[in-house]
Order: structure tokens, then C-alpha cells, then sequence
């Protein structure tokens, strides 16, 4: 029993609909970043389905550049949702303007 690809496909987009859904609803910064990640992973999913459908490693190649560009923008983010929770107790999307000097 195999599982057809559109199956795989159907499942990146609910996940990225999900992670879609939260990055605008929520407004805590940690939340946002697990949705963010949750979309890359979908569009992740959605390579490596095109990958296999295809035949072709040009999708995995891409997956792999696609993880180290969320592990840079997770270190960045996270060093900033840390400067911000030093200032504050908590963290929200719109305490941004504390950054400033």
C-alpha cells in the first residue's frame, strides 16, 4: 500500500494554512516564529513531493537551503524576542518599537 502523492500535498497545504492562520491571529512573538517555522515545513513537504513525483534531487537540494535559511532566521528572531522579554515581562508582535535606540 502506498500513499499517493496528492495526499502529501493536501497535507502541506492544511499545515501551511495552519501556520498561515496562526502568523496572523496570534499576536505573542514565539507563537508567530512556530507558525513561521510550521510554514517552511510545509513548503518543505511540498518540495520534497515534487522531488519524488519528478524523479529529480533539485527539490531535496532546495529543502536542505530552506532549513539553513529558518535555523538563521530563528537565531536572528529569537535574539530579538530575548532583548525585548529583558525589557518586558512579556512579548508581543506590536512591542517591536522598543528596539529602537
Amino acid at each position: 500500500m502506498t500513499i499517493n502523492s496528492d495526499w502529501y500535498l493536501a497535507l502541506a497545504a492544511v499545515l501551511f494554512s495552519i501556520g498561515a492562520f496562526g502568523v496572523l491571529v496570534r499576536r505573542n512573538v514565539l507563537v508567530m516564529f512556530m507558525c513561521i517555522e510550521l510554514m517552511l515545513n510545509a513548503a518543505n513537504l511540498t518540495f520534497v513531493t515534487f522531488a519524488r513525483m519528478l524523479h529529480d534531487i533539485g527539490g531535496q537540494v532546495l529543502v536542505f537551503f530552506v532549513l539553513v535559511v529558518a535555523a538563521a532566521e530563528v537565531v536572528v528572531g529569537l535574539g530579538i524576542v530575548v532583548a525585548i522579554f529583558r525589557r518586558r515581562a512579556n512579548a508581543t508582535a506590536d512591542d517591536l518599537h522598543l528596539m529602537k535606540g
